[in-house]
């Protein structure tokens, strides 16, 4: 589903890239160029500055400067004012990490300069964002005075039931955005443990209509591996790898996954929607699908699913649905509480442990979900989140460097409001901070 958060990493980088779980390279100190173009982008983000003068013709020909004044503004509305660069360390003489303290967090960035005499900044990116709650409780607190409805569960994993350390509306049941792709990854562990299934087993595209994503202008008669489509739905949240993967393994057994993966409210997600089919019942103009879906039980929505939906051509759909920036119809989703989602992470830790399904470990790793700093105090991290306007979730399965396992799990949902995504993402990374420290 769509992201805002992904606006804060894509405007002001000349790319964005999935956050691996590398090591940093060779700190050195900042060259006097890095400290004077990080002074001048401190007053940018502040709302001063000349972007002319600071930053290289070829980026403000790509990120202009109402992009980059629009970005600094949320930036500001998340957290406060900008008031120092906490922290400069230098990669190469033209390349650093920089963390800009605010009011109420910090935002980690990389940036590049340009070799020549007149070192301007050639590259900008934003790599994570941390609130300043200084314990768990604090941030269970702030998560409960979120507008709307919000939840979390952090619980230590072992070889029984999770044992929840902390939690705020912990069984409230969410709409949770694109983390339903985790029961499907379930599935896909299940299937393979069981030799039913191979990660090497090839899909031929049909050349069915699909939602947007790497496959959707792929012709018909395509083969591409479950193994790929697993790791473009986790890593990138790709829609059409979702619903490909959805219709190989079959809805019904993604289903039959729901309450063993610990979903206690599984018929709510009965029949299970694809991708496609939610844009579908949101997108037609004035909700008349959508209506007609709410207005049904299980056997009606299943006829529904069959016939009308299937039959909604994709130019039915209203293509500016999310990006007017409001909730839409936010019960027809996937619902899961945040100890549902903990369940499900734990569920998956015990089936990757060795089989062939321990290569969903390693998909689920790809893309951590937070910054480089917070990943680097884990052992692993494994992440699958999700978010439209009104609704974000962010779910982790971590691993001490000591070995012990933990499940975090977070949902915000507004049916009135966008909710901010930046400050949600820094609360959650703050958790996942802490959480290592064992504060």
């Amino acid at each position: 589903m769509i992201r805002k958060v992904v606006l804060l990493v894509a405007v002001l980088g000349l790319g964005a890239p999935a956050v691996a779980q590398t090591p940093p390279a060779a700190a050195t100190m900042p060259s006097d160029p890095l400290r004077t173009r990080a002074q001048a982008l401190l007053g940018i983000l502040g709302g001063g500055g000349d972007t002319a003068a600071e930053f290289d013709p070829t980026f403000l020909a790509q990120i202009p400067d109402a992009k980059i004044r629009t970005i600094a503004k949320q930036l500001s509305e998340a957290f406060g004012a900008p008031l120092a660069i906490e922290s400069l360390t230098a990669a190469t003489p033209q390349k650093a990490s920089l963390t800009v303290r605010y009011a109420r967090g910090s935002v980690a960035m990389t940036m590049t300069v340009e070799p020549s005499a007149a070192h301007r900044i050639t590259g900008l990116l934003v790599t994570g964002t941390t609130s300043r709650e200084a314990s768990l409780d604090q941030i269970v607190a702030t998560i409960g005075t979120l507008p709307g409805v919000a939840g979390f569960a952090l619980a230590r994993l072992g070889d029984g039931t999770p044992s929840v350390m902390q939690a705020t509306k912990p069984d409230t049941d969410f709409a949770i955005g694109s983390a339903f792709k985790l029961a499907i990854l379930s599935e896909a562990i299940r299937a393979t443990n069981a030799g039913e299934r191979r990660w090497d087993d090839l899909v031929t595209l049909d050349g069915a209509p699909l939602p947007g994503g790497f496959y959707t202008q792929q012709p018909a008669g395509t083969k591409v591996t479950l193994r790929e489509l697993a790791q473009k739905m986790i890593s990138v949240s790709d829609n059409s790898a979702t619903d490909i993967l959805l219709a190989a393994l079959g809805r019904a057994k993604v289903e039959a996954m729901l309450p063993v993966i610990g979903w206690r409210h599984a018929a709510r997600n009965r029949p299970l929607l694809g991708t496609l089919d939610v844009f579908k019942l949101k997108g037609i103009p004035g909700g008349a699908l959508g209506k007609r879906w709410l207005a049904l039980d299980e056997a009606g929505r299943r006829a529904l699913l069959a016939k009308d939906i299937a039959a909604t051509p994709l130019g039915a759909i209203d293509p500016r649905m999310f990006q007017r920036g409001v909730p839409v119809m936010l019960d027809i989703e996937w619902f899961a509480s945040p100890a549902d989602l903990v369940r499900t992470m734990d569920w998956i830790r015990r089936n990757t442990e060795t089989g062939p399904g321990a290569e969903a470990r390693a998909i689920l790793g790809v893309n951590p979900g937070v910054g480089p700093a917070q990943a680097a105090r884990w052992g692993y991290v494994g992440y699958k989140g999700g978010s439209e306007p009104g609704v974000i979730v962010m779910t982790l399965l971590l691993q001490s460097k000591a070995g012990a396992w933990y499940a975090l799990a977070a949902s915000w949902n507004d049916p009135a409001a966008a909710v901010d995504d930046a400050r949600f993402v820094a609360l959650v990374s703050r958790a996942v901070d802490l959480a290592a420290s064992g504060r």
